[in-house]
């Protein structure tokens, strides 16, 4: 028998959700056919087979939740031969087909620890070690099920579930996500969050627990714009006109290591607001593209983001975010920073305000702007002064 373990899905992401099986026990399939669908905190992927051969168990149901490296899939027979060297290695036995899990069938003991009485060197595969880095379980201290006493995955994974770990990284292996786990009230039973609502969650803590957030308030005057104007599209390239004034708010920073980076290209994440949660798909080198360009861009991940159509592609690597609630309602915000990004601007609702003209009183149509940074890494003047320069461009008349 061969085992195939749920890979990396990219990103590190820690853990998916089924969404339908492809094949059943007993069914014969190809290489690089599609087994299950499973959905991340991102997006719904489709999972191929790494062998051809005939399916002998499937481990989990729709709706169960699967950690990163825990069983998937089991295959009647030996692994092909090509698993056994060189980089096929980690698709039977590690489930490494678009992850990065060691790919080494080599034994790794951990070296003497200072201090330990019982002197114990403890024997594992690369993947064993790996996986239980990222599920956060002390893997010297388990007993190893394999030949000669070997840590195996499957040890790892049996050992994360009786390992609680802080929210967000707490892993639930093969478990139903939507079962109601109390009745805390007259009126309804709690259920335990999923997918995008999940993620939500946990980013939301990751933020909480990460950044530093402070938040600046100001308005643009747009009654020069003419009516119907395409607001989110002035409002991306106002943003690009104030990253270009001040770039250190177009950038990552990691606090492990107190460093930023500074990117050229900007490459922003639009919150879309759907049934099942908040999605923020990215648009591309906002700088460079035309109204007409940015538009399109917009209803294509809207659309796909309304759907969970989008691939992993169009939801990776922004640099900088909006959130655009003003379409609903809401004058003002305090947006969040998910690192590692260190900016965000919400644009609230656009409103008639009496201003002062000279020595008269006119009514102007206003868009409030919030920007909140990461005060770790942004100073207050650059933040202003970004905000500056993204009013200056919201107020030119086209």
């Amino acid at each position: 028998m061969t085992r195939f373990h749920l890979p990396d899905l990219g990103e590190g992401l820690q853990e998916a959700e089924i969404v339908r099986w492809h094949v059943a026990v007993g069914d014969r399939i190809a290489v690089d056919q599609p087994m299950v669908a499973v959905e991340t905190a991102k997006a719904v992927v489709e999972v191929p087979a790494p062998q051809a051969g005939v399916i002998s168990a499937l481990h989990g149901k729709p709706g169960d939740t699967i950690a990163t490296g825990a069983p998937l899939v089991d295959f009647m027979g030996a692994a092909p031969a090509q698993a056994q060297t060189g980089k096929s290695a980690s698709v039977a036995s590690q489930g490494g087909v678009v992850g990065l899990m060691p790919e080494s069938n080599e034994l790794i003991a951990a070296p003497q620890v200072a201090g330990r009485s019982s002197g114990r060197r403890v024997r594992a595969i690369p993947a064993a070690r790996e996986l239980a880095r990222r599920l956060r379980v002390d893997i010297d201290t388990l007993p190893g099920t394999g030949p000669n006493g070997i840590v195996t995955l499957e040890d790892v994974v049996t050992a994360s579930r009786s390992t609680p770990a802080p929210v967000p990284d707490r892993i639930t292996v093969a478990t139903s996500s939507m079962r109601p786990v109390a009745s805390h009230t007259e009126t309804g039973e709690l259920e335990v969050l999923r997918s995008l609502r999940r993620a939500m969650a946990q980013s939301m803590t990751l933020a909480r627990d990460n950044v530093m957030e402070c938040t600046v308030f100001d308005d643009a005057d747009i009654n020069s714009w003419r009516e119907g104007g395409d607001y989110t599209v002035r409002l991306l390239r106002a943003i690009a006109a104030g990253c270009r004034a001040e770039p250190g708010l177009n950038a990552w920073f990691d606090g492990s290591t107190q460093g930023r980076r500074l990117f050229q290209h900007i490459q922003v994440g639009i919150a879309v607001d759907t049934p099942d949660g908040l999605l923020v798909p990215v648009i591309r080198d906002v700088g460079s593209r035309d109204a007409a360009t940015l538009r399109a861009e917009i209803n294509r991940l809207k659309a796909g983001a309304r759907d969970r159509s989008l691939p992993p592609t169009d939801l990776r690597d922004v640099t900088f975010m909006l959130s655009n609630f003003g379409v609903l309602a809401g004058r003002y915000a305090t947006p969040v920073v998910v690192p590692p990004a260190v900016a965000i601007l919400g644009a609230g609702r656009i409103s008639r305000d009496v201003v002062a003209v000279g020595d008269s009183i006119e009514a102007h149509r206003r868009i409030p702007l919030s920007l909140t940074f990461d005060h770790r890494c942004v100073t207050g003047g650059e933040a202003v002064r970004f905000l500056a320069a993204v009013i200056g461009d919201l107020q030119k008349p086209q």
